[in-house]
C-alpha cells in the first residue's frame, strides 16, 4: 500500500524488541491509549504472542511481527506487514537492542566482531527499520522515538561497545530530526539501570538484587526506574510531545547528578 493511502482508523505503532522488558510495557503503554500495535521479535516468540495477548486484553488490536532489526530485508519486510494489515504507520519505537557484558578494565574483553555485531543492532538497525518506516510516518506526520541509554552520555554500561553504541545512536537521533522534519519528530529517550531481566545473563538472583540496591542508593531519588516509568515517556514523545524533535530524555532517578560514579554512595546529607 502506498503511504498516500493512508487509511481511517485507530493510529498504528511498530515496537522493535517488544517481547519483554521496555519494550513490552511500551507496546502495553500504546495499547491502553488504544493504538494498533506491532510487537516485533527475533527470537522470543511465545514471550511476544503474552504481550500481543495483553494488548488485546486491554481492548487494542495487536499482532507478533518476526524480525532481526540487523537485517535491512527484515526491517522493510516488517513494515510492509504492518502496513498491509492495518494501512498506516504512526509512531516507531525502535527500542530492539544487544549488548556483550566486558569488565571495564579488561582491553582484551571485546573484538573487532562484538563492536559489528552490537552496531549492526543498535545503530545499524534503527537507520534500516526508520527508513522502512520513513514513507509512512511522513504520511501520518508521525513520530519515532529510539531507545537509547545513558550509557551513551556517561560511557559507563555493560560494556564499551555498547556505550559507544548508545552514542552513535544519539548521534543518529539527531541526524534523523533533521532529515525527517518538519513531517516526523524523531526524539530518543536515555534511561539508566531499569528493572528488566537486562542483567539477569550476567548477575545471579541475590548478585543482581545487591547490584539494585546499590543503583537505588546511588540515585538522588532514592529508586531505580520501573521499565513503565520509561514506557510512559515514550508515549508522551511518541504522541503529545507536538513541539519536541531531536531530543534525548534521560530517565534515571537522577543518578547523573551522582558526584561519584553511578554505583558510588550517596554523599553524606548530614553535614
Amino acid at each position: 500500500m502506498s503511504p498516500s493511502a493512508q487509511t481511517v482508523g485507530a493510529p498504528v505503532v511498530l515496537v522493535t524488541g517488544g517481547a519483554s522488558g521496555i519494550g513490552a510495557a511500551t507496546a502495553l503503554a500504546f495499547a491502553a491509549r488504544g493504538h494498533r500495535v506491532a510487537v516485533n521479535y527475533r527470537a522470543r516468540g511465545e514471550a511476544a504472542q503474552g504481550v500481543v495477548a495483553a494488548c488485546a486484553e486491554a481492548g487494542a488490536e495487536a499482532c507478533a511481527v518476526a524480525g532481526d532489526v540487523a537485517s535491512d530485508d527484515d526491517c522493510r519486510r516488517m513494515v510492509a506487514e504492518v502496513v498491509a494489515r492495518w494501512g498506516r504507520l504512526d509512531v516507531l519505537v525502535n527500542n530492539a537492542g544487544t549488548t556483550r557484558f566486558a569488565a571495564p578494565g579488561d582491553l582484551e574483553a571485546l573484538s573487532a566482531g562484538d563492536f559489528a555485531a552490537i552496531f549492526a543492532v543498535n545503530v545499524s538497525g534503527v537507520w534500516q527499520t526508520t527508513r522502512a518506516a520513513a514513507p509512512h510516518l511522513r504520511a501520518a506526520r508521525g513520530a519515532v522515538v529510539n531507545v537509547s541509554s545513558h550509557a551513551g552520555v556517561s560511557g559507563i554500561g555493560s560494556s564499551a561497545a555498547y556505550a559507544a553504541s548508545k552514542g552513535a545512536l544519539n548521534t543518529l537521533t539527531l541526524s534523523l530530526a533533521r532529515m525527517l522534519a518538519p513531517e516526523v519528530r524523531v526524539n530518543a529517550v536515555c534511561p539508566g539501570f531499569v528493572d528488566t531481566d537486562w542483567m539477569a545473563p550476567r548477575l545471579s538472583g541475590a548478585e543482581l538484587e545487591a547490584f539494585k540496591r546499590r543503583a537505588a542508593a546511588a540515585a538522588p531519588l532514592q529508586q531505580i526506574v520501573a521499565p513503565q516509568e520509561v514506557a510512559g515517556a515514550i508515549l508522551w514523545l511518541g504522541c503529545d510531545a507536538r513541539a519536541v524533535t531531536g531530543q534525548h530524555l534521560v530517565i534515571d532517578a537522577g543518578t547523573h547528578l551522582a558526584v561519584g560514579g553511578p554505583m558510588s554512595p550517596p554523599a553524606d546529607r548530614t553535614g
